[in-house]
């Protein structure tokens, strides 16, 4: 029976991965102490492993496809395919950066004042790589974690790290003086793999379900009821993804009208329909928005 070993990211991402897969149809029971998970699908073959290592995986045929994100990729410089591109956050629409940052005190304002300097990061060689491109000569090592604090304690000149919004490295009394690259998750397979034509339906579908799944975190449906003759003013104050639904009531001069919308709109929209007619509204929660 044909498989796909399907990887997904260990840490940050695990739970998002999880919950992003249930909402798409696959149900995923994780052991503490197991890093290879049962799922409601027996032509899918799950491990969760750091994101960090991900792309090797898949490069190497152990996993087929997985999740991971474009950093690692970069930094691996892993020969893999990147199927699509997958936007986790709810909260907010900020790519996560990885940029270089200074005390904010530091006479550092360019990249060329690094030459000869120390960088701490977890991207090790992805920093030596963008330093190397341009000529400038910094010794690059790297850090475990709280790499912010190296510079703070004298043990760096400069840290490259990930942020969204720059707030944690402000916090830690820096500022930021260049961006090396913005990131995002992207699904990944093995080149090998992708060829199989069973596997590439198999990964074709993950990745049209997870990405209905994801457009739908974001909006919400609306139904309600109006009166034929109010039925234009009400369309007319409708941001649908498509036109709205429209079916006639029985033995009635009224309609039932359906919509889906952003779910930003909404605590401004509904009263508006209100005034333009429509009564019985409800609003509801979407799994798939394909």
């Amino acid at each position: 029976m044909n498989k796909l070993k399907f990887g997904i990211p260990k840490g940050s991402l695990e739970k998002a991965t999880i919950n992003l897969f249930e909402k798409s149809g696959w149900k995923i029971n994780v052991n503490d102490r197991s890093y290879f998970p049962d799922i409601n699908d027996d032509r899918l073959e799950i491990a969760i492993c750091r994101a960090q290592e991900m792309s090797r995986y898949v490069e190497s045929g152990t996993l087929d496809a997985g999740l991971t994100g474009k950093d690692w990729i970069e930094e691996n410089e892993s020969d893999v395919l990147v199927v699509d591109d997958l936007i986790y956050s709810k909260a907010t629409q900020n790519p996560a950066r990885w940029v270089l940052a200074v005390p904010a005190d530091s006479k550092i304002q360019r990249l060329e004042d690094l030459q000869g300097k120390k960088i701490a990061t977890e991207l090790v060689n992805f920093t030596k790589r963008f330093f190397g491109e341009k000529n400038i000569d910094v010794k690059v090592e790297f850090s475990w974690g709280a790499t912010e604090a190296k510079v703070v304690s004298g043990l760096a000149d400069a840290v490259v790290e990930v942020t969204e919004t720059g707030s944690t490295i402000r916090a830690h009394g820096l500022k930021i003086i260049f961006e090396l690259m913005k990131t995002n998750t992207q699904l990944i397979a093995n080149r090998g793999s992708y060829e199989n034509p069973w596997k590439r339906e198999k990964i074709g579908q993950i990745t049209l379900l997870l990405k209905g799944a994801l457009r739908a975190e974001n909006m919400v449906g609306l139904k309600m009821n109006l009166p034929v003759k109010k039925m234009e003013n009400v369309i007319e104050i409708l941001p649908s993804l498509n036109a709205p639904t429209v079916a006639g009531l029985y033995n009635s001069s009224w309609v039932s009208l359906e919509v889906v919308v952003d779910a930003k709109v909404v605590r401004d929209l509904i009263p508006r329909l209100i005034s333009a007619g429509a009564e019985g509204i409800i609003e509801y929660s979407l799994n798939k928005v394909i």
